[in-house]
């Protein structure tokens, strides 16, 4: 895999960011690791309007393209989130390229249109399986991707390689079946506790990655995203992955 291609999600500095780390270090410390792109978590902010300017100076400086992920659904009780607006104007002035959020209960019958605005922003707008029955299946994230196609949205769909063990389905099934959807990719690996999934290093676990990654598009961003206790993990994924 190129070096380009590869995120680094602030997720692997859970440890730091719980003790009160600001965003900004840890994306200095991305930097040092020797990412170029960064996801930020909107969850890790702590003062999001005073951090934003700092981030985004930070970024510009250093020439480190962002990401967002922000824990919320495009759909809350079967209506269009009316938080979505401010995420994106978020994103916009992190100047962020790409955003991330999970479906919600989103039913096939639900008129799409209001979701155009919200594509026209300048930020690319993806959508993720979550670890929920709600919008972490195979099934719907189908619906949903099959939906906005059919009415031409331009929303695309980040594959989490983790997550369908956390809703009993196969991650190889559900490459094969969503990869023409597929323009951003999440990798941990899977171990089981007391028959329960923990996320995992990549070579740590259940899941055989490489040969999920086959199945899926290659040259598109493939971000390590797990909870990590050392720079040593976060370096030997970073390795595993260029050597994909």
């Amino acid at each position: 895999m190129k070096r380009e291609q590869i995120v680094l999600n602030l997720l692997v500095f859970a440890k730091e960011a719980e003790a009160g780390a600001l965003q900004a270090e840890l994306l200095m410390k991305a930097k040092e690791l020797g990412f170029n792109k960064v996801e930020l978590r909107r969850e890790y902010f702590q003062n999001i309007k005073e951090e934003i300017p700092v981030i985004k100076k930070l970024a510009e400086k250093n020439d480190i393209e962002l990401f967002y992920s922000v824990p919320d659904e495009v759909f809350v009780n079967r209506e269009i989130n009316p938080n979505l607006t401010k995420y994106l104007m978020e994103a916009k002035e992190l100047g962020v390229k790409h955003i991330k959020w999970n479906i919600g209960d989103f039913h096939k019958d639900i008129g799409l249109a209001n979701l155009q605005a919200l594509t026209e922003e300048g930020v690319e707008v993806n959508v993720e399986n979550d670890q929920t029955q709600t919008s972490g299946t195979v099934q719907a994230i189908l619906t949903f991707m099959e939906a906005v196609n059919s009415v031409g949205l331009a929303i695309g769909y980040v594959y989490d390689l983790g997550n369908w063990r956390f809703v009993g389905e196969s991650e190889e099934v559900a490459a094969e079946k969503l990869s023409a959807y597929v323009r951003y990719i999440h990798v941990k690996n899977v171990a089981y506790e007391n028959n329960q999934p923990q996320a995992a290093e990549l070579d740590k676990g259940v899941i055989k990655w490489r040969k999920i990654l086959e199945i899926l598009p290659q040259d598109i961003p493939v971000a390590i995203e797990y909870p990590t206790t050392s720079d040593k993990q976060i370096l030997t994924a970073k390795q595993l992955l260029e050597e994909a």
